[in-house]
């Protein structure tokens, strides 16, 4: 699976947030569901127009962004 065709940026959709296929459906808005308890079967069932690729994209767009090298302790 292509993320780049299923997550798309851009600055006049969604204030530039990630969002599925340009449409109005912020990335986080699903891993929010999905964190919620929401299965997958779930979450397709209420948002007809995505598809169970469009939730992988996400789930593989966030292990992606939690990839680091290490993390730091800012001074407050």
């Amino acid at each position: 699976m292509n993320i780049n065709t299923r997550i798309t940026i851009d600055p006049n959709i969604c204030h530039g947030k990630p969002v599925i296929r340009n449409m109005r459906y912020p990335v986080e808005t699903i891993l929010e569901l999905l964190s919620s308890g929401m299965t997958i079967d779930q979450i397709l069932k209420d948002y007809k127009d995505l598809e169970r690729e469009d939730i992988l994209a996400c789930l593989d767009y966030a292990a992606k962004l939690s990839r680091v090298k290490s993390i730091n302790r800012l001074a407050i």
